[in-house]
């Protein structure tokens, strides 16, 4: 008998992967999206038919209990992805953060303790650490809340384990750092980039010096799947990255290098995160999740890059290269 998965924040970049990979590892997926008028399923639409045919889709808000109780119902397997992620925009709104992501991750906690799943796996986020302390970064690293964002997550990351310490839910904690691929959206910097860089050869952007670590979509839904799967990784944190930095200055010259262009950078202000909230650097330790699940990337980041990079060509009119994405 195949096994009932939900997935929340199916419809969002990497939750839309991860549906496409359990469906074809011919599991029973149900797809939660946040509702909206349009009755829109986000990244859902794009995958292949015969995938989208096979998975049933709800439309609610994360921070409905009643909602996300009936949703858990029935489910062996939940893959907590759905939360608000911009950090520019949690500047402006901080308070819907607190509502999604930490009672949001609340809702499903307790939804999943009534209905005694065989597995929760919950998505933290590498921006919990801040800049970083020391290199690479493992999981015994301080948590710094440099935004509300980064706030917001590590109260909804403190919760899940408070959950697993007071109830003995099976529940991981999966810590991705940077990922990237096909159907991100502009709000992350590698897709700003390549779209710009398609359309011009200026590009425009915030701060060059951040060094970030990252890891292809493929290989972050290969470590969620992971993580599921291990005994060993209940009640953990797992870092999921590469172990390698590039700043985003680097970042922009590989993207040049592979489109061909000399790319030239112009600072828009707009993008500069306030001093004491930018993090300067994130590199990840991943050998915990290596133990414990067997976990290691495996797609290189030209690779990566090239398919990211065919999927943005193929589809430029979703990206608003002249627009600033919070």
């Amino acid at each position: 008998m195949a096994t009932k998965i939900l997935v929340t924040g199916a419809g969002g970049f990497i939750g839309s992967h991860l549906v496409e990979q359990l469906v074809m590892d011919g599991h029973d997926v149900c797809g939660f999206v946040h509702y909206n008028a349009a009755g829109s399923w986000h990244n859902l639409e794009k995958l292949p038919s015969d995938i989208l045919n096979s998975v049933e889709v709800v439309a609610g808000d994360i921070a409905d209990p009643y909602f996300v109780d009936n949703a858990v119902a029935g489910c062996d397997i939940v893959f907590h992805l759905a939360a608000l992620i911009g950090i520019p925009y949690s500047y402006i709104a901080p308070q819907m953060y607190v509502s999604t992501n930490v009672n949001g991750t609340l809702n499903v906690l307790e939804a999943c303790r009534r209905h005694g799943v065989s597995r929760m796996v919950h998505t933290s986020t590498s921006e919990t650490y801040g800049s970083a302390q020391y290199i690479p970064i493992d999981e015994k690293h301080p948590l710094v809340g440099q935004s509300p964002y980064s706030a917001s997550k590590i109260g909804a990351d403190t919760i899940a384990e408070s959950y697993y310490r007071s109830f003995n839910l099976p529940v991981c904690i999966i810590r991705p750092f940077n990922t990237y691929g096909p159907r991100q959206s502009a709000r992350a910097f590698i897709p700003t980039v390549i779209a710009q860089a398609i359309c011009s050869d200026v590009v425009r952007l915030g701060n060059l010096d951040p060094i970030r670590d990252m890891t292809f979509v493929k290989d972050t839904v290969g470590g969620f799947i992971a993580g599921a799967n291990s005994d060993q990784c209940i009640g953990t944190v797992c870092n999921l990255g590469v172990g390698q930095g590039q700043s985003i200055g680097e970042l922009v010259e590989r993207i040049g290098v592979l489109l061909g262009k000399d790319l030239q950078v112009e600072t828009d202000p707009d993008r500069v995160r306030p001093a004491k909230s930018e993090v300067s650097r994130l590199i990840s330790n991943n050998s915990k999740i290596k133990e414990l699940a067997g976990w290691e990337p495996s797609v290189s980041f030209v690779d990566g890059l090239q398919e990211t990079i065919e999927y943005i060509r193929e589809n430029i009119g979703e990206y608003r290269v002249e627009q600033y994405n919070v």
